[in-house]
């Protein structure tokens, strides 16, 4: 089966938000990529609550919400939209991530965890029989146009390897400079989900429809 496709909605022109929503929708995609931040757990401000509603609203792709945010708890109800949304927070972001990753399924989501490119893999093996989804930054979270950390490749095999040996067979979703030629050795590595932006969809120059189409006919070569 070829990896899954995740639109990264922060590198869309806003302005046509909703016909690029039903593209993905027509192309029969699953999953669409929420990056939400608060400017203090990273640097940087996006989305909240009131645009996840609204895209929410206007699509039946499933929303893959990655929160980006200090003490997630607060955010993660109103995020919880129709649908079994995916909503992953970091492990270095709150110090009861059990707590939290509960709070997400109780909620109506289902719940994901993520680590920064210089976490160890083994502060997942505590959750990894909670969690549907792991999620490998391999660039710092934050900004886009970042260049690859060459060291979370590994992180990739290394979690494939933790959820073979638990039995789980669960999306392993990568995201950070998501080029042609580092998609092929990500998911070598294990991942099955492709967090898509600048760097292989968003692509200055190229139509999104016709980039979309290449990144399709690549990722069913692998």
């Amino acid at each position: 089966m070829k990896p899954q496709i995740a639109p990264s909605l922060m590198c869309s022109d806003f302005r046509r938000v909703e016909d690029e929503i039903a593209l993905f929708e027509r192309r029969g995609l699953e999953y669409l990529h929420l990056d939400i931040m608060d400017g203090h757990f990273v640097p940087n401000i996006t989305m909240g609550p009131p645009i996840v509603q609204a895209v929410a609203a206007m699509t039946s792709l499933t929303l893959d919400m990655h929160l980006m945010v200090s003490g997630p708890d607060g955010i993660i109800p109103p995020l919880a939209v129709p649908g079994s949304p995916i909503i992953a927070v970091h492990v270095e972001a709150n110090p009861h991530l059990d707590r939290t990753l509960r709070l997400i399924r109780s909620s109506g989501g289902r719940p994901g965890v993520a680590i920064n490119p210089a976490t160890p893999v083994a502060m997942l093996e505590p959750v990894l029989d909670e969690v549907d989804l792991v999620l490998v930054m391999t660039v710092n979270p934050g900004f886009s146009g970042q260049e690859l950390a060459p060291y979370t490749v590994d992180k990739i095999a290394q979690v494939k390897r933790l959820l073979e040996a638990r039995g789980r067979n669960i999306l392993i979703e990568v995201d950070g400079n998501t080029s042609f030629d580092n998609i092929r050795r990500m998911v070598d590595a294990g991942a099955n989900m492709i967090v898509a932006g600048t760097s292989c969809l968003y692509r200055e120059g190229i139509g999104l429809e016709q980039a979309l189409g290449e990144l399709e006919r690549f990722l069913e070569g692998l």
